[in-house]
């Protein structure tokens, strides 16, 4: 049997490693790192996941009060849907008897004048009454300059009407869904205006008395036809050279017939949205553009106005939906006001229209002016961009313009005469066969008038030398014209002139001492 071996001879056989012992000190700290990363990650996917519950539980929170809200709404136009019947029928009934009693009058005074307020309501009540579409169009196409009072006492007028809505469609199917007339410059080519007022103002006599505007009072049969009239405007697209090229006023009455008789389609969301984007200087635009359910595509339509440049546009829309801190106004209307200055000086480095720039240029920069102050009243933005100094531009450019037209007044039918600064008789030289058609420059001091007929083009404002005739050089100090001088000693020689057959110089000729004078 053997001994057991000592430990100290086997301390002596293996003795320790460091290296080894620095392994599984590393090995160790390794394990701890990955333990608190893996207990990091799983309390992270913890509070991940608690969070998601809790919008899952909002939302469906969210989702079962909306259902709850749905199913009450549905309960109550149920409910409330016999009352609103008996009302509609009622009123039908009222205006039915007072259109019998208007037929039965016979016609009245419908070509006469009107006065006032009271006197047009009276006239648009009568053409309701008897449901007189074509006459009801002739007199508010006719009447554009009353328009505000129009617009106040149309949905008045047709409350009268004994089926408002279909009344509405016959009267403006003379231009809408397609133009019908044959002669299109009796009353002007745009009568957008109109159809839109007759829209706007048929809304509130179709909202239900009960329950308000989430329900229309309109007949089935006048619904399924103004669908019918909605797919003909979009299939007369094509016609009208596309999206791109529709003329704004009939964009916005489609819009607001979509809106006035709640047929919008929710895959048509992207025509409205084109549509909606290239009209949108129209004020309306953008209450049609939530009444279209385009309040989620606001913040793409926004910045896409504002990339195009329609920065004045782009405030106006996010007011309507409440994006003020996600697209400030004071710089966007600034960004505008910048631009519009671009523009001005633009038109006044254009050669092609030296003429009227400097007219042009001072309209668009006053238009601009005008447009960001009334948009900084409108929205009370004052604190955040004084207008003050808007204004007073605004009152330079504005007091420039009688200077810039100032002209003296001269009779058309005369000319200068290039000698002594006199009135002289219209050229006839161009009835004679050997007449010489001078260039030598007239009188600085006559300006043409645009309220007078074309007669010889003025000189320009600044010295010009006279034009070469055979091998004689001009000075070498450019002279300046004096109609009101009585001789040209001094002056440069010009051109000899041609005079018409008139008094004594019946040859068209200069007398022989002014002959000798150009030799």
């Amino acid at each position: 049997m053997g001994s057991i071996p000592d430990p100290g001879e086997l301390t002596e056989l293996t003795p320790p490693s460091f290296d080894e012992f620095q392994r599984q000190t590393s090995l160790m700290t390794s394990c701890t790192l990955l333990w608190k990363e893996l207990s990091d990650h799983f309390t992270s996917l913890e509070q991940s996941l608690l969070k998601k519950s809790e919008v899952i539980k909002r939302k469906i929170q969210t989702l079962d009060n909306e259902t709850k809200e749905s199913l009450h709404e549905l309960e109550k136009r149920e409910v409330t849907i016999e009352g609103s019947v008996k009302i509609a029928l009622g009123k039908v009934e009222v205006s039915k008897e007072a259109a019998i009693m208007a037929m039965d009058r016979g016609p009245g005074d419908e070509d006469g004048e009107v006065d006032d307020g009271e006197g047009l309501l009276l006239r648009l009540k009568c053409f309701c009454l008897k449901m007189d579409a074509e006459g009801l169009w002739r007199f508010v196409t006719g009447k554009k300059k009353e328009l505000d009072v129009l617009r106040a006492q149309m949905p008045l007028a047709l409350a009268e009407c004994v089926d408002p809505a279909k009344f509405v469609l016959e009267t403006i199917s003379e231009v809408f869904p397609v133009d019908k007339r044959v002669d299109k410059s009796d009353r002007g080519n745009d009568l957008g205006w109109a159809c839109v007022l007759m829209l706007e103002s048929l809304i509130p006599v179709v909202v239900d008395p009960v329950i308000g505007k989430s329900r229309l009072l309109v007949t089935p049969s006048v619904k399924s036809r103004a669908n019918k009239i909605a797919e003909t405007w979009k299939a007369s697209l094509e016609e009208r050279g596309g999206i791109e090229n529709v003329k704004t006023p009939d964009v916005h009455t489609f819009l607001q017939h979509l809106v006035t008789f709640g047929i919008v389609k929710k895959e048509d969301v992207g025509l409205y949205r084109k549509l909606v984007v290239g009209s949108a200087w129209r004020k309306q635009m953008p209450k049609l553009a939530v009444s279209l359910g385009l309040s989620d595509k606001m913040p793409d339509m926004i910045e896409e106005l504002i990339g195009k440049g329609q920065q004045l546009d782009a405030v106006h829309f996010t007011y309507e939906v409440g994006l003020v801190d996600k697209f400030p106004p004071v710089p966007l209307l600034k960004a505008f006001l910048k631009d519009a200055k671009k523009a001005a000086a633009s038109i006044l480095e254009d050669p092609s229209n030296t003429g009227r720039a400097a007219h042009l240029a001072g309209r668009k920069e006053q238009s601009a002016l005008r447009s960001v102050i009334k948009c900084i009243e409108d929205y009370k933005l004052e604190s955040e961009f004084p207008p003050e100094s808007l204004k007073k531009r605004l009152e330079q450019l504005e007091k420039g313009k009688p200077e810039k037209r100032k002209t003296v007044q001269v009779p058309a039918n005369k000319r200068t005469r290039a000698n002594n600064g006199g009135p002289m008789p219209p050229a006839k030289a161009g009835r004679l066969t050997n007449a010489y058609v001078s260039s030598f420059p007239a009188a600085p001091t006559f300006v043409r008038s645009p309220s007078h007929a074309h007669y010889p083009a003025p000189v320009a404002p600044y010295h010009s030398p006279p034009t070469m005739y055979g091998s004689r050089s001009p000075p070498t100090n450019p002279y300046v014209y004096s109609p009101e001088a009585a001789s040209m000693a001094g002056s440069y020689p010009g051109a000899p002139m041609t005079y018409p057959a008139y008094g004594g110089y019946g040859n068209g000729m200069a007398p022989a001492y002014q002959q000798a004078y150009y030799r």
